[in-house]
């Protein structure tokens, strides 16, 4: 029976998840350069489009209808075929209580903002077709078969072999779309002059919207991957917004450190940071773990930035592994280390439990082995049908001119 209550709070959840695509528009667009910001929003913006006709055609199928072989679902919903309005999820089932379409929707929101993740890394260097062609092919080889493995029935690290735990995208999402984007990098190589000029944040007002819109998303993200309006989802409420929390004030400190003054920027990153860090654990771990994983994941995640960017010299331009894949991978540790069976039904490494912990590793080796290899096919795909990098002189007049034909600040005489 159809629980309206769930069903509700579901509902609304799938709406707090979709606002932060655009949020993630406006933060890239805020800390990239001002002859591409048109670009860095449209590379999030139009995986809304792209996305949401994959995931309806595709997408829902190959990651939750039915299972095969613990890597994928199977082809019985292509276009949502089967499905009605009145269909529950597994009665017996965690979320059983809420129609099959609201988990679609629900989950549909998680499949946009992962692949949007991975623009943050190409900003300024990418064909846009390239990109496109790039993550239709990323979301069909690696994006569904890592849900399915993750979360689907039977999947080979959930339920099915492994055991590991990922409450709302640890794996799935953000180590996925953060390795996924350093091997674009990667491949893409350096913008020009990378190691001559500085490459200056053009707009702080806009990372500011965009982190607050994220934060806004992220307790849906969290709260909702419970599927229920109950006990669980409040708790995984608390934990986000702690762990948020904590991650501004670690980042801040590190500011002071650095430079002596605390940063606006500094402070929207940490916040991101702490969100990434928690939401494998939202649900696993108890309360005060929160505020360690918060305040550890800013220096980490500023740490992995770093290595990436000044002993590696990879451009990953906005920072989408190093915040995160790096804080992906340090919450999925976390949650092995300290998940509690009274929170979510497992205990981890603090309460006995130590194989959590290593089950925890080797979902995130794997997850990392499948974006690797899945980005490297999506790139070989993509180049037979445009070169990846835009020309030298495109580069430097900027993207948002020469792919989009829009200034987001144009010059003019006269009137508008």
């Amino acid at each position: 029976m159809i629980n309206s209550g769930d069903t509700a709070f579901i509902i609304v959840c799938a709406a707090l998840v979709m606002i932060m695509t655009p949020g993630l528009a406006f933060f890239y667009g805020g800390l990239g350069r001002r002859k591409n910001v048109v670009s860095n929003m449209m590379n999030s913006f139009f995986i809304m489009g792209l996305g949401i006709a994959l995931w309806c055609a595709i997408g829902y199928s190959l990651s939750f209808g039915g299972n095969t072989a613990g890597i994928f679902g199977s082809f019985h919903n292509l276009f949502l075929n089967g499905i009605t309005m009145n269909d529950l999820l597994d009665p017996a089932a965690e979320g059983g209580s809420i129609p099959t379409f609201v988990f679609v929707v629900f989950q549909m929101m998680f499949a946009l903002i992962t692949p949007a993740i991975i623009t943050g890394s190409v900003g300024g260097r990418m064909k846009f077709k390239a990109l496109v062609i790039f993550i239709a092919v990323w979301s069909i080889i690696v994006y569904y078969p890592l849900a399915h493995m993750v979360w689907g029935e039977g999947g080979l690290l959930g339920s099915g072999w492994l055991g590991s735990v990922d409450f709302a995208g640890g794996n799935v999402v953000h180590i996925s779309s953060g390795v996924s984007g350093l091997v674009l990098a990667v491949v893409l190589g350096k913008r020009q002059s990378y190691d001559k000029i500085s490459y200056r944040i053009h707009n702080i007002p806009f990372i500011l919207l965009g982190a607050g819109l994220l934060w806004f998303g992220w307790f849906g993200f969290n709260a909702g991957s419970a599927l229920a309006a109950d006990g669980l989802a409040a708790h995984a409420f608390v934990t986000t917004g702690i762990s948020a929390a904590c991650g501004i004030l670690s980042w801040v400190v590190i500011d002071l450190i650095k430079s002596g003054k605390p940063t606006l920027i500094g402070a929207c990153t940490g916040a991101v940071a702490g969100l990434v860090g928690i939401t494998p654990g939202a649900g696993f771990v108890p309360v005060y773990a929160a505020f360690i994983i918060g305040l550890l994941v800013s220096p980490v995640c500023y740490f992995g930035i770093y290595i990436v960017k000044k002993v590696l010299q990879i451009d990953d331009a906005l920072d989408a592994f190093g915040c995160h894949g790096v804080g992906g991978i340090f919450g999925g540790l976390m949650t092995g280390i300290f998940a509690q069976a009274s929170v979510g039904g497992v205990d981890g490494l603090v309460y006995g439990n130590a194989p959590l912990l290593g089950k925890q590793l080797i979902a995130i080796l794997i997850s990392i082995a499948v974006a690797v290899v899945g980005s490297l096919i999506a790139v070989g795909i993509a180049k037979v049908f445009s070169p990846l990098r835009v020309s030298r002189e495109d580069e430097l007049i900027g993207l948002d001119y020469a792919q989009h034909g829009e200034q987001a600040y144009p010059s003019f005489n006269g009137l508008d």
